[in-house]
């Protein structure tokens, strides 16, 4: 079968990595793609917010199936026209990514059903939203009600710096992401990635994952989109992985198709593992990146037919294998994000770290310019390795990445190091 995979990041690089390894796969394109994916994939020069032209595309070549990796089209409907044009397509339609397209749609839904998450309000002027955060204290949370690219949140540890928050995002800051802001309780605990694939009624859980959010380590610096992942997270036990089930996945896809949108596709649920157990952080309505990297390298099973699977409501029935190895990917980042950075440095060694056992690296922001590597993104690469323990894929991804020579680049050192602690 012929399959068009749209994205560029390093979620995209691990799903192309999967798919291609399909027998089922005949062709496999990518757009616009990046120097990493045109190694499985051809790339080609699509835009993604030009939906006709993606439709035409998939009519051109006899497409059978489109995967969709970022948020934005998905929020966007691209999903919603690609069906109406007869187009497989996994992903949801736009009403069910409302619940990433809109934080406030999701608080709204976990209040009105039950689903354990942080106490919020929704705010669209400046002076209430300080008024209850200097009423709750700090720490709190505040977080661009839209699609901000993963920087639209702010974990504020004074009241002062809470404020400060609300007014650069309801300036403008962040373009219409920002138009409203939500503003919730501080939750203590251990974060936790959770997915699961949804057909419209069955979830079929996946691996777990965690993430790393701050620029640097020890948890310091501003949020990004993700500094590094590993899998599986031992603070994901089976019992919470029961509850989250339980009390967070099932109700939501049972409201979501009350609401006559039921919801296909992958979801990923951003989990506090609290002392009172599992709460929703937020939901997002696609692979995670990083997360996705290290769920690729340990998923035994071929993904295309789970992915069929779920665009055609037959998962209540379908399982999938895993490896047992441990799984970690840490990012490598230009100086300077997620502020501003620095694009076009020539990055070297990366087939002497691809030497390195049992590690993969996967692209994110690189092109190919008169046959070097360059940076043309924030993150850039995702140097990835498994293990028969976290530690020794820690050991494998580290050692890589000392392979690597890029002066215009930094990662954090500390990828997987509350796994270990957890584990003793």
């Amino acid at each position: 079968m012929n399959i068009l995979l749209l994205g560029s990041g390093g979620r995209e690089h691990a799903l192309a990595w999967k798919i291609a390894a399909s027998p089922l796969v005949d062709r496999l394109w990518c757009a616009p793609g990046n120097a990493g994916i045109a190694q499985e994939a051809d790339c080609v020069a699509l835009d993604l917010a030009d939906h006709a032209a993606v439709i035409g595309f998939c009519r051109d070549n006899a497409v059978d199936l489109v995967v969709v990796g970022p948020e934005a089209p998905l929020v966007a409907g691209l999903v919603d026209d690609l069906t109406a044009a007869g187009l497989e397509a996994f992903g949801p339609s736009a009403a069910a990514a409302r619940l990433e397209g809109s934080k406030g749609f999701t608080k709204a839904l976990c209040r009105a059903n039950g689903i354990p998450t942080a106490a919020y309000e929704v705010f669209t002027d400046a002076a209430p939203a300080k008024a209850w955060i200097r009423e709750k204290g700090a720490p709190i949370v505040v977080k661009a009600d839209g699609l901000a690219a993963g920087k639209g949140v702010v974990v504020a540890q004074t009241v002062g710096e809470a404020e400060a928050a609300v007014d650069r995002m309801l300036a403008g800051e962040l373009g219409a992401a920002g138009a409203s802001v939500v503003i919730e309780e501080f939750l203590a605990g251990e974060e936790a990635s959770f997915f699961v694939l949804c057909d419209g009624e069955t979830a079929l859980p996946l691996a777990s994952a965690q993430d790393h959010k701050r620029a640097f380590d020890l948890d310091v610096g501003p949020n990004t989109g993700g500094m590094g992942a590993y899998s599986p997270a031992p603070v994901m036990t089976d019992a919470i992985t029961a509850r989250t089930m339980d009390e967070i996945v099932r109700p939501t896809l049972k409201a979501m198709a009350a609401m006559g949108c039921p919801y296909k596709g992958v979801l990923f649920a951003g989990l506090m593992i609290t002392a009172e157990g599992p709460k929703l952080i937020e939901y997002n309505v696609r692979f995670g990146d990083p997360e996705c990297q290290v769920l690729m390298l340990r998923l035994m099973s071929d993904l295309v037919p789970a992915l069929l699977a779920t665009c055609d409501g037959q998962l209540k029935d379908f399982s999938l294998h895993w490896h047992d190895d441990a799984a970690i990917t840490v990012v490598l980042a230009a100086k300077g994000y997620p502020g501003a950075y620095e694009k076009g440095t020539v990055i070297e060694g990366l087939r002497d770290a691809m030497a390195v056992d049992d590690v993969e690296i996967f692209h994110a922001g690189t092109a190919e310019q008169d046959g070097r590597i360059v940076a043309v993104g924030g993150r850039v690469l995702n140097v990835c390795a498994t293990g028969r323990t976290l530690a020794e894929a820690r050991a494998h991804a580290y050692t890589a990445i000392a392979e690597i020579r890029w002066p215009g680049g930094f990662c954090r050192s500390d990828i997987g190091a509350k796994g270990l602690a957890r584990r003793g």
